[in-house]
């Protein structure tokens, strides 16, 4: 159920009843051959999935994040660190100011997790805030999942390549990972990266990542259970 389908008095009677809601942060990055917006569309995925589920609102997904590493591939857009922590502390602000009081944020992007050391200082601010954060990929479960299938995790490999986050033809086989150390600017970053995949199987069979996503959806509603 999202807050965009509803109007305010829908989300007032919500507030009667329940004061849960998910936050998707998210980013437009480049992701080799998968969308732009994949970092958006698999937690917000996974936040409508779970509102099926309990009946928990989403609201609308926080599509721009921290991506300067990218910059240099066409249609990255990045936010300075210090305008997005801004961004999802007036968003929770006014959450909280409505009545929601326990808010899971689902995080597509790891440029993003900065966002949990201001989400603690709101918490330490706001009497009966609570907060709970799930990046999916980076998840007790997922690893195991990974291990179990012997599949290396990467940025825009098979890991990120669901049927909703493809939109053209991915390459067959593997790429092999750069070796990489230090930060890289972004124009090193293309350099290094090059179609923008960090490595490893480019995709896996459909019911493997079917089993994947509902591996993440067990994960996110265990979450909202606080």
């Amino acid at each position: 159920m999202r807050i965009e389908d509803l109007n305010w008095m829908d989300v007032e009677a919500y507030l009667q009843q329940d004061d849960r809601l998910i936050l998707v942060l998210g980013t437009i990055e480049q992701h080799g051959y998968l969308s732009l917006a994949t970092d958006v569309r698999i937690p917000l995925a996974l936040a409508d999935a779970a509102s099926q589920k309990t009946g928990v609102l989403v609201a609308p997904p926080v599509n721009y994040g921290v991506s300067p590493y990218f910059l240099t591939y066409p249609g990255t857009f990045s936010l300075r660190l210090s305008t997005f922590l801004d961004t999802v502390e007036d968003l929770v602000r006014s959450a909280y100011a409505q009545g929601f009081r326990r808010i899971l944020v689902l995080n597509g992007h790891g440029g993003n997790d900065a966002a949990r050391g201001r989400l603690v200082e709101l918490m330490n601010q706001l009497p009966g805030l609570k907060i709970a954060w799930y990046a999916w990929w980076t998840s007790h479960s997922v690893e195991a999942f990974a291990i179990e299938h012997q599949l290396e995790r990467n940025h825009a490999n098979w890991m990120e390549a669901f049927p909703f986050t493809r939109v053209s033809d991915l390459p067959e086989g593997e790429k092999v990972s750069p070796s990489v150390k230090g930060l890289l600017n972004a124009e090193e970053t293309r350099t290094v990266y090059g179609d923008g995949s960090f490595g490893g199987p480019y995709q896996v069979p459909d019911a493997l990542m079917d089993e994947l996503f509902a591996v993440c959806l067990q994960d996110v509603l265990y979450l909202l259970e606080f």
